[in-house]
């Protein structure tokens, strides 16, 4: 199961690229980039959870989950491009995303008529998926973005929750579709351990693991 909507990242990248020439010289870091963007989650977040009962606020979930996914597209295509790219870039990337993750999926917990555990399942397994894509890195291979359900499915798929609770739709509809979630967060796991496994025995000429 490789399909994910982040096969979709090069298109989304096309259209964000003239954003880089405004960026060039403005004297703003890849990093300011990340953290702005976990700011600004934070701050949405913190609103979702202490308005739960405004529709507005549910109502531009989707376009900040677009929104979202623009900032972390452009601080990575920033730093490759002005050749800021920093070992602190990479882990305030994948901590600052973990944050912003927290920070917009609780509240749902508030929003979505299905008990907590459901959410909670769905992102104990974000945590996980993301976990298992950082340990290629410690076995030697590159970091895994394996699908299906990976941080763009999981922003779509977070998006159309916002939307399906805001129009009250049936609890059995909303717990259809986190089951799904987390069927496709279990698959993401898999394919991303498989895949560093996969990728270390190519880069040792076929030699198992002897430990």
């Amino acid at each position: 199961m490789k399909i994910s909507v982040y096969q979709l990242k090069p298109q989304f990248q096309r259209l964000l690229s003239p954003l880089l020439s405004t960026l060039q010289g403005s004297g703003i870091t890849p990093n300011q980039i990340t953290l702005f963007s976990m700011t600004l989650c934070l701050l949405y977040g913190g609103a979702l959870a202490m308005f739960a009962d405004n529709e507005v606020l549910w109502w531009l979930y989707p376009f900040a989950m677009l929104f979202r996914m623009a900032l972390n597209a452009i601080d990575g295509m920033y730093a490759n491009a002005s050749g800021m790219k920093t070992r602190l870039g990479a882990l305030l990337n994948e901590i600052c995303d973990v944050i912003s993750d927290l920070a917009l999926y609780l509240p749902l917990i508030l929003l979505l008529p299905v008990h907590p555990a459901w959410i909670i399942a769905v992102l104990m397994l974000a945590m996980l998926s993301e976990f298992a894509g950082v340990l290629g890195l410690s076995v030697g291979t590159a970091r895994g973005f394996q699908g299906p359900m990976g941080k763009s499915d999981r922003a779509v798929l977070f998006g159309l929750l916002s939307l399906a609770g805001v129009c009250a739709a049936p609890a059995s509809w909303i717990s259809a579709i986190l089951s799904l979630a987390i069927l496709l967060s279990v698959c993401t796991v898999w394919n991303r351990l498989s895949a560093a496994l996969k990728q270390q025995d190519q880069t040792q000429g076929g030699a198992p693991d002897s430990r």
